[in-house]
């Protein structure tokens, strides 16, 4: 493909503009975060008699439930189009404090607190600006804190505060919610992390669990939590800040192999009496090595969706709740997960963690729910990021590396090794340097050279960012189709350690190479892959939810299978030869592109191009 010099400029500066992006190539994609368009500092307060809102049920969760529905009727004798209400929690929104110790200049707004989710006044009835009257339906979870409904005129960049609520509350907005199951650090173990508005002065978190039909036993979990100051910037630290609750973790450990345990999280307060959550199950993990049927999901850049329509219509990570129930449909199939990073879309606005981990509930309290860092995570520039960029808007990893636990030497440093069975994983933090003499290429050395091939035969390579072969439109315009320096250190190691298939996410789409080395394919076959091993499949998996990114009109010869769509990828491996792979579309959960591996460990042994040390003739 030949350019002339105006287009090679063209080029450079597009790719000057991905690079102060914090080489985010999928940013041009990706929706604004719907509650930072809201210009909550200008709001002003005109609360006037000819406007009235009220929401019911008063008690939410009666029955223990940590989802409830709410009716917000509203009253206006002025509609407007632009009309819209806030849900904000806690309800006394005007007496939150968010100014910034570190900007004296920053003036102190009425309203200092972003709203945890909107709807425009004439969502659910066009008749809205001829009545002025509409009920419109909210979906909320407990949140440790009671809620209350603001309607405001003059849109989301003038707003105008003209009536408020009645407060409504969860029965019990303490109680601990929303497990998330996660690998220890030995096959043998599994944690438990839950979030509460339980201090460690006012309860002792536990986890009760056991074997499903014998005697139960109590494990006991730490606390973290963490505050304002921990933010970077805004708006994590001005308006998206929102305290995070009780963050608890535990640790249940000598499991057995392939067991079904039952558990429930507890807290016993000061009088002695005990808060429960509901009851949960999980399988334990294969001895590593074990032959067994074993399924693994993979994809990253899923988001958060809303089932109530706010936030604009459900547009800002508008595939996420397809993707989530087509895996919670699938559930009975999948033996654990692997989120590889750009987790909620947060983006420093901290309500949404707690909106993610409720959406996911269902998968992450019954299988390992493993995650990666990404841009969108870690971001933040002067905060020991690898890339200068202010994807994460504010947070610079902090509610990541709290809310999920992984199996990690140090949270902030967000890359880990784990086993399943026949699998050894190695998750690479991409937001900090990969590149060879650095701490993090000595990890993935190490994890990719600790693997048994005899006993765990599928090697997997994971990371946010492109580090492989992405035909990205913006990686394709700056000529690289990876991160900048992304392989380049990199793959000598997965050609010397036999790296079955890498998964990145970070553009948002599917993907999916020929068995590469170097720029060039190795094998050619495209479905159907047996003997010698000798190259990696790279495929992008980052289509989970996030707004999707176009290709690159350059064909790669490299590439097998590309979809513009949202989707997963399904590994399962049926014994230590045979391996399948399958990509699903989020929309309908059917296969749209698979191949398998067939091989015997000596084809793993097999010396190829670049991939074992020097032998001697001596004898």
């Amino acid at each position: 493909m030949c350019f002339g010099v105006s287009g090679i400029m063209e080029i450079l500066i597009l790719y000057s503009m991905i690079l102060l992006l914090g080489g985010n190539s999928a940013s041009a994609h990706i929706g604004i975060q719907p509650l930072s368009k809201i210009a909550i500092h200008k709001a002003t307060v005109a609360l006037t008699n000819s406007a009235s809102i009220k929401a019911s049920p008063f008690v939410l969760g009666l029955e223990g439930q940590d989802v409830e529905w709410v009716t917000v009727d509203l009253d206006n004798y002025e509609p407007s189009n632009d009309d819209w209400i806030g849900v904000f929690s806690p309800a006394k929104f005007n007496e939150s404090n968010c100014h910034d110790p570190s900007n004296p200049k920053e003036q102190e707004p009425f309203i200092c607190t972003a709203p945890i989710k909107y709807q425009y006044a004439n969502f659910s009835s066009s008749n809205y600006t001829k009545t002025g009257k509409t009920s419109i339906r909210f979906q909320l979870i407990n949140q440790r804190a009671d809620f209350s409904f603001a309607l405001f005129a003059g849109g989301l960049s003038n707003p105008k505060l003209i009536a408020i609520s009645n407060h409504i509350t969860f029965a019990n907005p303490k109680a601990p919610v929303y497990p998330r199951l996660a690998q220890g650090k030995s096959w043998n173990e599994m944690t438990v992390t839950w979030t509460s508005g339980y201090d460690i002065d006012e309860a002792v978190p536990f986890v009760k669990w056991g074997m499903m039909g014998h005697e139960r036993k109590l494990s006991p979990a730490g606390t973290l939590t963490f505050q304002r100051n921990s933010m970077c910037g805004s708006p994590a630290r001005t308006v998206g800040w929102r305290h995070p609750g009780y963050i608890h973790t535990s640790f249940l450990k000598d499991l057995w192999p392939n067991t079904r345990y039952s558990y429930k999280m507890g807290h016993m307060l000061s009088n002695g009496s005990y808060v429960w959550s509901r009851k949960y199950s999980f399988k334990s993990s294969p001895y590593p090595g074990q032959d067994s049927l074993q399924r693994v999901i993979i994809f990253g850049d899923m988001g958060k969706g809303e089932r109530d329509g706010s936030n604009e219509y459900n547009n800002y990570q508008p595939g996420a709740l397809y993707t989530t129930d087509q895996l919670i449909k699938d559930l009975d199939n999948i033996d654990i997960v692997f989120h590889i990073g750009d987790i909620t879309y947060a983006n420093g606005y901290i309500s949404q963690w707690d909106q993610f981990t409720s959406q996911v509930e269902p998968i992450a309290s019954t299988v390992p729910y493993m995650v990666a860092s990404g841009n969108h995570e870690r971001d933040w520039p002067d905060s020991g990021s690898f890339y200068g960029g202010t994807d994460s808007g504010g947070e610079c990893g902090v509610p990541n590396q709290n809310i999920f636990f992984v199996p990690a030497d140090n949270r902030e440093k967000f890359w880990y090794s784990t086993d399943y069975g026949m699998f050894h994983f190695c998750i690479a933090d991409t937001e900090h340097d990969w590149r060879e003499g650095t701490e993090q290429y000595r990890f993935i050395e190490k994890c990719l050279a600790s693997v048994d091939r005899q006993k765990q035969p599928w090697l997997i390579f994971a990371a946010h960012r492109v580090l492989g072969y992405s035909s990205d439109k913006y990686y394709g315009l700056a000529g690289s189709f990876e991160e900048p320096m992304g392989r380049e250190s990199l793959q000598k190691l997965w050609q010397k350690y036999r790296v079955d298939i890498a998964f990145f996410g970070h553009v948002h789409n599917y993907e999916r190479t020929c068995p590469i080395y170097q720029n060039h394919c190795v094998n050619s076959e495209r479905s159907h892959y047996s003997g010698v091993m000798n190259g990696t499949i790279h495929v992008v998996a980052g289509g989970a939810g996030a707004h999707l990114s176009e290709f690159s009109p350059v064909n790669t010869s490299w590439s097998l299978y590309k979809d513009y769509d949202w989707g997963f990828v399904k590994l399962t491996a049926f014994n230590h030869s045979s391996l399948l792979f399958e990509y699903k579309k989020s929309r309908d959960g059917k296969v749209y592109d698979s191949f398998t591996i067939k091989r015997d460990y000596r084809d793993i042994l097999d010396c190829v191009h670049d991939s074992c040390a020097p032998s001697t003739l001596a004898t």
